[in-house]
C-alpha cells in the first residue's frame, strides 16, 4: 500500500478568548498541542487587555513587552521552520507560506502593542491594540493558524522518517527471506537489527505523543509483536537454514515473517491515519459499550420524551442480547453464568416492553402518575441492564481466572519439548492436539473478555491478546513437528523455545490484562487526571518512564509470587502486598487508579516501605532456616532491604513547599520504590533456591521447570534516554515558543 505522509496531523483547536486555527488542520500528537499552549496563553493575554479601562504605565510596559517577546519568538521559530524547509523540498513551499504568514502576524502585533511610550494610545494618529481592536484579533488568529501549519508540516516529517525506517526494515527482511548460506544470513540480520532497534525507538516516541488512546493501544499492539517476532525470525530462520528441505520449518518462518508484514502495515496505518484501500476502520461492539449507549438513551427519556423511537430502543437491546449469544453458545461458560444470562435477557425484554407502554401512554397524556410510573420502568430497565453486565462480567472473568490458573504449569508445552528431543513423532501429535484445545480456550477468552473490557483501549488489547494466542498456537506446532524430525538439532530446540517462551509471555500479559478489566469495573481506574503538582510535560514524561518500570517490576514480582502453592507464606504475602502498592503507583504516574494526589501517594510509599521491614524481618526469621554458608547472603540482601525502605519512609515523610519541591519528591519516591522492587525481584528467587536446597519449605513451592534453569532472562532497557525527533523541527520549534515570558498579572 502506498502511504503518504501528507494526510497525518493538523489543528483544530480554539480558546476561550475566540481564536481559532485553520479548521482544516488537526492535531493529533501531544507535542505540537503542548507546543502552541504559551503561544495561546500570551495571545489570549493580550486580546483580555485590549478592553481593559484601567491602564497604567506598569500595565503598558508589560503589553508591549509580551508583544515584542512574541514577535522576537516568532522570528526565531520562523528561522527554524525556514530551514526545515530548505532540507525537505516536498514541503517547502507550504512550508515556506505558513512561515510568511506567521512572521507577518508576529510583527503586526508587535506593532499594535508599541504603547508604552505613548501619551495617549488611544490616539488615532498611532494604531494600536486599543484603537484597532479587530486587529489584534485578526493577526492573532493568523499567528495561530499559521504557527500551528509550520508544527504540522514539521510532524510530517518524522512521519516520513518512520516511514522511510519501515521500508528499510520491509527491504532487509526481503533480502533475509532469500539467503542460503549462515554466513550471508548473519551479516544482514546485523543490518535489520540496527534497523529494528531504530524503527522501536521512532514508533515508541510516537506512541507515547499520540492523543488518541485508542490509537496508542494499537501502536502499542503493532510494536510488541514486533519486539517478540524480532528473536523469532532469528530461530526459525537459522532452523530454516540448517534443514532446508524440512516443510515444518518452512511453514514456521513463513508464519513469521507474514505477521510482521502485517505488523509493519498497521503501524503506518496508524501515524499516516490511513486504512488499506479506503476502508472504514469498523470499530469493535462489546456488551459493555453497548450498555452503556442504550442506558443513556434510556434515561434521556427523562429530559425528552421524542428524541428517539421506539424501534431505535429495541433494536438496540437485540443487538446487545445478540451478543450475549457469545456467552450463552459457548462450550467453556458454566451452567450457573449461563442459565443467570438468559434469565436477564429475558427479563430486560419484558422490562422495555413496560417501559414503552408507558412512554407512549406519557407521550399522549404527560400526567403526574404516568412521569411517575415512567421513571419507575427506567430505574428498573437501568437496573436490569447493570445486573446483566455484571453476570457476563462474572462469567468472563471467572472463567480467564481459571484458565490461567489452570495453564500456570505449561504442562502441554513441557512435553512438547521433550517428546521433541527424544523425537517421538506420535506423542508430538498427542500434545499438539492439546496445545490447540488450549489455543481455542484462550481464543474463547480472549473474545468474551473484549465485551467487558470497558475501555477501547482494553478492548485492543484483547483482540491483540486473541489473534497472539490464534497465530502463536500453530507456530508452536510446527516448531515442535521439526524438532521430532531432527531431534539433535540444538537449533530446532532452541526454536521451539523461544515461541513456548512468547506463549508464556503472552498468558502473563492475559493476566495482567484481566486485573486492568477488573479496575476498570470496579471502579479503580478513572478517566484521566492533570496531576497540577507534577509541573512540566517533560517531567511528567520522566515520572512516566519510572512508572513504567514499576510496571514491569510488578510483573516480576507477581511472576515469582505466583510459584509458591503456600500463599498464606508470610514472605508470599509481604511480596503481594508490595507489587500491589506498587501498581497503585505506577497508576498514579499516569493519572489513573485510587491515589489521587501526591499526598495519596506519599502515603502510600510510606506504607510499601513499612511492608518492606516486615518483609526483612521475615527474611530474618527464614535465615535460621538455612544452611551455615548461605545465612550470610540471605542476611546481606535483608540488610539491604531495611536501609532502602529506611531512606524511603525518610522521602516520603519529608516536608516540601512549591511545585518543583513537590516534583522532585514524587521523582525520589517512585525511584526508591522502584528500587526495592529491583531488589525483592532478586530475593523472591533466592529464598526460592535456598528452599529447594535446604529442603526446609514444608513444600511450599512448586518444582522449577529443569529446561527454564539455565534460562537467561532478556529485558528491556527501560533507562535509555528518550528519543525526540530534534532534526526534524517539533523540539527546536517547541523550544522557541515555550521561551515567551508570561505577562505578569494584575
Amino acid at each position: 500500500m502506498a502511504t503518504s505522509p501528507c494526510s497525518s496531523s493538523g489543528v483544530s483547536s480554539s480558546s476561550s478568548s475566540g481564536l481559532g486555527a485553520d479548521a482544516g488542520l488537526e492535531i493529533r500528537t501531544r507535542s505540537v498541542e503542548q507546543t502552541l499552549v504559551p503561544l495561546v496563553s500570551q495571545i489570549t493575554t493580550l486580546i483580555n487587555h485590549k478592553d481593559k479601562p484601567k491602564r497604567s504605565d506598569k500595565t503598558l510596559q508589560a503589553i508591549q513587552r509580551v508583544g515584542q517577546a512574541v514577535n522576537l519568538a516568532v522570528g526565531r521559530f520562523v528561522t527554524v521552520g525556514e530551514a526545515i524547509a530548505n532540507e525537505n523540498h516536498e514541503l517547502k513551499e507550504e512550508m515556506s507560506v505558513a512561515c510568511i504568514e506567521a512572521r507577518r502576524a508576529g510583527e503586526t502585533i508587535a506593532q499594535l502593542t508599541d504603547v508604552a511610550n505613548l501619551d495617549h494610545p488611544e490616539s488615532d494618529s498611532h494604531i494600536t491594540i486599543f484603537t484597532d481592536k479587530t486587529g489584534v484579533v485578526k493577526a492573532a488568529r493568523l499567528l495561530l493558524s499559521s504557527v500551528t501549519k509550520v508544527l504540522v508540516l514539521a510532524d510530517r516529517i518524522v512521519i516520513k522518517q518512520i516511514i522511510t525506517s519501515r521500508n528499510k526494515v520491509l527491504a532487509t527482511m526481503e533480502q533475509l527471506e532469500k539467503v542460503s548460506s549462515f554466513q550471508e544470513f548473519v551479516q544482514i540480520f546485523s543490518q535489520f537489527g540496527n534497523e529494528m532497534v531504530e524503527f522501536a525507538h521512532l514508533t515508541g516516541d510516537r506512541q507515547n505523543d499520540l492523543k488518541d488512546e485508542k490509537k496508542k493501544a494499537r501502536m502499542a499492539a503493532s510494536r510488541a509483536v514486533l519486539e517478540k517476532c524480532t528473536m523469532m525470525l532469528l530461530t526459525a530462520s537459522k532452523t530454516c537454514l540448517r534443514h532446508p528441505d524440512c516443510e515444518s520449518a518452512r511453514i514456521n518462518k513463513d508464519g513469521v515473517f507474514h505477521r510482521m508484514r502485517l505488523a509493519l502495515e498497521q503501524v503506518i496505518e496508524i501515524v499516516t491515519d490511513s486504512r488499506p484501500n479506503g476502508e472504514n476502520e469498523m470499530a469493535p461492539i462489546s456488551i459493555y459499550s453497548g450498555i452503556k449507549e442504550f442506558k443513556n438513551k434510556v434515561e434521556g427519556l427523562r429530559e425528552n420524551l421524542y428524541f428517539l423511537s421506539k424501534e431505535n430502543l429495541s433494536t438496540m437491546l437485540e443487538v446487545i442480547l445478540e451478543h450475549t449469544e457469545d456467552f450463552t453458545d459457548s462450550a467453556y461458560t458454566s451452567h450457573e453464568h449461563r442459565e443467570h444470562i438468559l434469565e436477564l435477557s429475558k427479563q430486560a425484554k419484558m422490562e422495555l416492553e413496560h417501559l414503552v407502554s408507558v412512554w407512549m401512554q406519557a407521550q399522549n397524556q404527560k400526567t403526574k402518575d404516568l412521569m411517575e410510573d415512567l421513571e419507575v420502568a427506567i430505574l428498573k430497565t437501568c437496573q436490569c441492564m447493570n445486573e446483566l453486565k455484571r453476570e457476563v462480567h462474572s462469567a468472563a472473568t471467572s472463567l480467564a481466572a481459571d484458565l490461567l490458573k489452570y495453564h500456570t504449569d505449561h504442562m502441554v508445552l513441557k512435553a512438547l519439548k521433550i517428546t521433541g528431543v527424544e523425537g517421538n513423532l506420535e506423542a508430538v501429535a498427542e500434545y499438539t492436539c492439546k496445545l490447540s484445545e488450549q489455543k481455542e480456550q484462550l481464543v474463547e477468552v480472549c473474545r468474551l473478555l473484549r465485551h467487558v473490557s470497558g475501555t477501547e483501549p482494553l478492548e485492543i488489547t484483547c483482540i491483540h491478546a486473541e489473534d497472539t494466542f490464534q497465530v502463536t498456537g500453530p507456530q508452536i506446532i510446527s516448531a515442535a513437528e521439526t524438532l521430532a524430525l531432527h531431534p539433535s538439532s540444538k537449533i530446532a530446540k532452541e526454536n521451539l523455545e523461544v515461541f513456548c517462551e512468547a506463549w508464556e509471555s503472552q498468558l502473563s500479559d492475559m493476566s495482567m490484562l484481566l486485573r486492568e478489566i477488573n479496575d476498570v469495573f470496579e471502579g479503580r481506574r478513572g478517566e484521566k487526571r492533570v496531576y497540577l503538582s507534577l509541573p512540566r510535560p517533560g517531567e511528567q514524561a520522566k515520572i512516566a518512564k519510572l512508572g513504567l518500570e514499576l510496571h514491569l517490576l510488578t510483573s516480576d514480582v507477581d511472576s515469582e509470587t505466583e510459584k509458591w502453592e503456600d500463599q498464606e507464606n508470610e514472605i508470599v504475602q509481604h511480596g503481594q502486598g508490595m507489587s500491589s502498592m506498587a501498581y497503585s503507583m505506577y497508576l498514579f504516574t499516569r493519572g489513573e487508579g485510587l491515589l489521587k494526589t501526591t499526598q495519596d501517594l506519599f502515603h502510600q510509599a510510606e506504607i510499601f516501605a513499612t511492608e518492606g521491614t516486615k518483609l526483612a524481618s521475615a527474611l530474618h526469621a527464614f535465615s535460621d532456616q538455612v544452611h551455615d554458608d548461605d545465612k550470610p547472603m540471605l542476611l546481606l540482601e535483608a540488610e539491604k532491604l531495611i536501609s532502602m525502605c529506611k531512606q524511603l519512609q525518610i522521602t516520603a515523610k519529608s516536608s516540601v513547599q512549591g511545585k518543583s519541591a513537590t516534583f522532585t519528591k514524587v521523582d525520589a519516591c517512585i525511584l526508591k520504590t522502584r528500587n526495592v522492587m529491583t531488589l525483592l525481584c532478586q530475593l523472591l528467587p533466592l529464598c526460592c533456591k535456598l528452599l529447594r536446597k535446604n529442603k526446609a519449605g514444608n513444600g511450599c513451592l512448586k518444582a522449577a521447570p529443569p529446561w527454564r534453569e539455565d534460562r537467561i532472562r532478556t529485558v528491556t532497557n527501560v533507562h535509555s534516554p528518550e528519543r525526540r525527533a530534534e532534526a526534524f523541527g517539533i523540539k527546536s520549534l517547541e523550544n522557541h515558543v515555550t521561551n515567551m515570558t508570561f505577562l505578569e498579572s494584575k
